[in-house]
Order: C-alpha cells, then sequence, then structure tokens
C-alpha cells in the first residue's frame, strides 16, 4: 500500500481539480472534513465517493471530528449541539443505566449517518480528564472529572463504534485535562509531576482499545522538559507504548497549531521521528498540502499493517 504518512483537509464542498490531481499523485493515507466541507447530505456523499475514485479505494479513510457540543461538524445537517460528551458524562453519573442507554441512542444515530455519508472514522471518545486547571477549550469535551465515568463511558464509545463499523480515534494522549492553555493558539506547559500525571491523567489511556489514538501538543515538564508530546520519543514510545500499553495507530494532533513553532514539514518530520505514525494537517490550504506531501515519508510497515488490519474491520 502506497500511503503518504499524513491526513490532510480539503478548502471547500467539492475537490477542485487541484486537490483532485493532489490525492491522486501524492496519496495521503486519509482525508478529514471539517464544517466548511459539509452543507447537506447529498453533497457530502458526492465529496466522500470522489474522494475514494481519486485513490481507487471503496475503504480509504474518510475522518470527522463530530463530537458533539461545541465540536461538531454536522452542525448543517444535523445538530448536535446540546450534546456534548460532558452532557453524557453528567446524565451518567445521575443513573448510570439510563445515561448510558441514552448514550448509546445518540452513538447509533451518529454512526447511522456517518456511515450514510461515507465516512468510517471519527475521532472520538476524548478521554481528558477534567480537573479545576482544565482550560475551557477541553472543559465541555470531557465526560467528567471522575476516572470511572471516563473509562466507562469512553470504552462503551470505542466498543460501540467498532460494532458500528467506524473506527475511533481517542484522545489526547496522554491527558489534555491537566493543560491550563489552547494548544491551537500556544503551547501548554504542565508542571504536574511524573507520578501524579500516571496516577491521574495518564491511567486513562491505559490498555485502551481505540483503532487509533491522537497526540495531545502538551509539554510535560516533568517528564520531558525539552519536547512536547508529539515531538517526544520518550512520551510516545516509553509511556504510550509500553506504560500504556497502546497497540494501534498514533496520529499527531493537527500539526498547524501554534502550540507547534516550526514550519509544517519540519513538525511532520519531528513527530514522525518520535513515533508518531501519522501527521494530521487541518488547513486545507493546497500550496501547504502538497508542500508537506512531496517532502513527507511513506508509511511504514507497522503503520501497512495496522492499515491492512482496519480495512479488514471494515469488511
Amino acid at each position: 500500500m502506497i500511503r503518504k504518512a499524513a491526513i490532510i483537509s480539503i478548502k471547500g464542498t467539492s475537490l477542485s481539480s487541484l486537490e483532485m490531481r493532489l490525492l491522486k499523485k501524492e496519496k495521503p493515507w486519509g482525508v478529514i472534513l471539517f464544517k466548511r466541507n459539509i452543507i447537506s447530505f447529498e453533497q457530502t456523499k458526492v465529496l466522500t465517493k470522489k474522494i475514494r475514485r481519486c485513490l481507487n479505494d471503496p475503504f480509504y479513510p474518510i475522518i470527522i471530528d463530530e463530537e458533539g457540543g461545541k465540536v461538531s461538524r454536522l452542525s448543517e445537517i444535523f445538530s448536535t449541539s446540546e450534546f456534548s460528551q460532558h452532557f453524557f458524562g453528567k446524565l451518567y453519573e445521575k443513573n448510570k443505566s439510563k445515561g448510558k442507554l441514552i448514550y448509546k441512542y445518540y452513538l447509533e444515530t451518529i454512526c447511522n449517518i456517518l456511515i450514510d455519508l461515507g465516512i468510517n472514522i471519527n475521532t472520538i471518545p476524548v478521554m481528558d480528564l477534567l480537573q479545576k486547571s482544565t482550560h475551557q477549550i477541553i472543559k465541555e469535551r470531557s465526560y467528567s472529572n471522575k476516572y470511572d465515568t471516563i473509562r466507562s463511558l469512553g470504552n462503551f464509545c470505542i466498543s460501540f463504534l467498532k460494532d458500528k463499523k467506524i473506527a475511533s480515534v481517542a484522545k489526547h494522549a496522554p491527558g489534555h485535562g491537566c493543560a491550563n492553555a489552547d494548544s491551537h493558539l500556544k503551547l501548554p506547559i504542565v508542571f504536574k509531576k511524573s507520578s501524579k500525571l500516571f496516577r491521574e491523567d495518564f491511567k486513562l489511556f491505559n490498555n485502551i482499545n481505540s483503532n487509533f489514538l491522537m497526540t495531545a501538543h502538551i509539554l510535560y515538564k516533568k517528564i520531558d522538559s525539552k519536547n512536547l508530546a508529539t515531538f517526544s520519543s520518550h512520551i510516545i514510545n516509553k509511556i504510550i507504548r509500553k506504560k500504556l500499553n497502546f497497540k494501534g495507530i498514533i496520529i499527531s494532533d493537527d500539526i498547524s497549531m501554534k502550540a507547534l513553532n516550526k514550519n509544517l514539514c519540519s513538525n511532520a518530520e519531528m513527530a514522525l521521528n518520535a513515533g508518531c505514525n501519522l501527521v494530521l494537517y487541518c488547513e486545507g490550504d493546497i500550496k501547504e498540502s502538497r508542500k508537506l506531501l512531496k517532502n513527507l515519508r511513506f508509511i511504514d510497515n507497522f503503520t501497512q499493517k495496522k492499515t491492512y488490519k482496519f480495512y479488514k474491520f471494515l469488511r
């Protein structure tokens, strides 16, 4: 399988001729869709079919970030603005069985819509622990400040998506809830002791059975004082891979975020060198996408094997 180690995005609601050419020539691993790409059911179905036609691949990975609440890409065709993960966390803590049942109905609706649209990966669940220090960017996206609630609903979400043939991307590993800054705008720096991080934030990702995992653009000063998690081989290989025992594909968070201060190609190279299997680029700028893909390596053997396993899962 010849694929570049990147997930890219597109600018509008249809593929431009330049974007089609880029997909055919450079073959990124996948494409992620945003609100700017989705205005109706029929339009989105046409778009996903055209993307797959460019790659001549009926199982080509098409991703969406549909968390509900403030992070809803489907809002033009189906509003989920009331249904944040925190909303379901509160329901679950009031009544576990009824809360999980309502969450199941919600997930089933979302999965059926994604299947109809031709989308096979959703970047949920958010496994971050809600804390006093948690920045506003994460608060409503976290299930709870309780470990058991997050693990129970997170694992349920992953399993339910698998049953519906939608792959999950758990995030933001190894934990974004401890950060008091928004990584879209600047680098969050966490001074929490490593023992406390393992006891509170990191353990939420322990043995998680998600198909994919997304990294956090956070500098954990007490663990790696020089490299943020996405660029830290120690965090990715020693913590996420070994201590937390993650076996799937690791995707970087968006490499165009301001928490990362290099250019796209440098950010991509540093993430892949650290142990990320794929990098994510969300801005949809065709010139930047072309430059990134032309300079990017192909996926490694590990990612190839896991991608074949993902395709088998979709059948």
